[in-house]
């Protein structure tokens, strides 16, 4: 005999529905500041606490978007809410080790190119395996692990 199919109840399609959205096929959204002394706030409105100001091509990942502000995450964990029109869809990476060895080629074995020190935001040029070529504004380029930077998965 079939037995008659019943919808699971409201709570286990709500469960189910979040870990669809958090499983890795959902891409995180990641965009970058736009200005010098961008304000991230506790709220979405200027009268809400300054938290902290960012520099120009920081990294950020959006939560969500609330009319005219974005919550973000930055690279440390920490939360906060900007302007939308401070932010771009340009990637940026930024280092989350306290030394780095950029080197000339994808692999441990390369040549240093430069030494990087935690919190240098460079922009991802392209991916091989666990290494992330990227440019600093400053011309210099080369190849870092992918794990030490942030976010991982720009590319």
């Amino acid at each position: 005999m079939f037995q008659k199919f019943s919808p699971p109840p409201l709570w286990l399609s709500l469960c189910l529905l979040t870990l669809f959205l958090a499983a890795p096929g959902h891409a995180a959204e990641y965009v970058s500041v736009n200005k010098d002394g961008a304000n991230i706030r506790s709220g979405p409105d200027t009268k809400n606490d300054l938290l902290w100001e960012v520099y120009k091509d920081f990294p950020l990942q959006v939560i969500k978007r609330q009319k005219d502000w974005a919550q973000i995450k930055d690279f440390e964990g920490d939360q906060g809410w900007i302007f939308i029109n401070l932010i771009s869809k340009d990637k940026r990476v930024i280092v989350k080790a306290n030394s780095v060895n950029m080197r000339s080629e994808p692999n441990t074995d390369a040549k240093v190119v430069a030494t990087v020190k935690y919190g240098v935001v460079f922009t991802p040029i392209e991916k091989k395996g666990p290494w992330l070529k990227v440019k600093h504004e400053d011309g210099t380029s080369g190849w870092i692990s992918s794990s030490l930077v942030w976010p991982s998965d720009i590319l």
